[in-house]
């Protein structure tokens, strides 16, 4: 951080409300605007110093993720193949006939359906359920406690109580989507509920059976929506924002 930063480390400039800050900042360098110019400071001139920051941190950033291999305690049934690569931590329970994709990562704890299909590069984090049928791209990351695939909320009243539909649909998630802790994804009644590519997903998201989120979303935390909404591409839900039964939410 700039006001922390001291001799010998990198900081940014994204936000000019604290340029100020940048004459009392003891960092060696900092990355910057190309506009910005400070006496006696080095500085890094980038059309997107936000950017740059995130891609230089990437460099840094350390992951003390399982071994590759197999532990010693899975359990992987029948007719499963994983690709070169891998790493299954502890306790790890995957059902029959499931495909992995080379040098995923699945952590401690984590518990996959029958026939379910998971891309390369994807990382799935402790205690995760993805269940039968589900499908899952490349270069995904999953928190823990996040349920993929659970029955839709459907009910028909017979006049005394509730039947239950039975949901038969599945869950499509593309490439390069991330999905926060304790999100529930639920599986469609019929056909399929579809995160498609790039959607980032905040923490404690509840999406519904047949939901379609467009391209490079955005959902902060605590949203939700109900069945069959439909959201379209670059779209930005805020915080607690609830959507109800509509056709679709365009990036207008």
């Amino acid at each position: 951080k700039i006001e922390e930063a001291i001799s010998g480390q990198l900081s940014f400039l994204a936000n000019p409300k604290y340029r100020a800050q940048l004459q009392q900042t003891r960092a060696s360098a900092v990355i910057v605007a190309p506009q910005v110019e400070i006496s006696g400071l080095t500085v890094i001139q980038v059309e997107n110093p936000y950017l740059a920051f995130a891609q230089v941190l990437t460099l840094f950033a350390t992951k003390r993720h399982p071994p590759v291999g197999v532990h010693e305690t899975c359990i992987i049934g029948e007719g499963t193949t994983l690709g070169e690569q891998c790493a299954l931590g502890a306790h790890v329970i995957i059902g029959k006939h499931v495909r992995i994709g080379e040098q995923t990562v699945i952590y401690p704890g984590v518990v996959i359906g029958d026939h379910v299909t998971i891309g390369a590069e994807t990382l799935i984090y402790p205690n995760v359920s993805i269940l039968q049928d589900v499908s899952i791209g490349n270069r995904v990351i999953i928190h823990s406690g996040a349920v993929i695939g659970r029955d839709g909320f459907g009910f028909a009243p017979d006049g005394a109580q509730y039947y239950k539909i039975p949901q038969v649909g599945t869950v499509v998630i593309e490439d390069d989507v991330e999905i926060g802790a304790n999100v529930t994804i639920d599986r469609a009644a019929l056909g399929k509920t579809h995160i498609q590519r790039g959607v980032k997903i905040d923490n404690l998201v509840q999406i519904a059976h047949n939901v379609v989120i467009g391209e490079q979303s955005i959902l902060v935390a605590q949203v939700g929506f109900s069945g069959s909404t439909k959201v379209g591409k670059h779209v930005t839900l805020a915080g607690q924002v609830e959507v109800g039964m509509v056709r679709k939410i365009d990036r207008r």
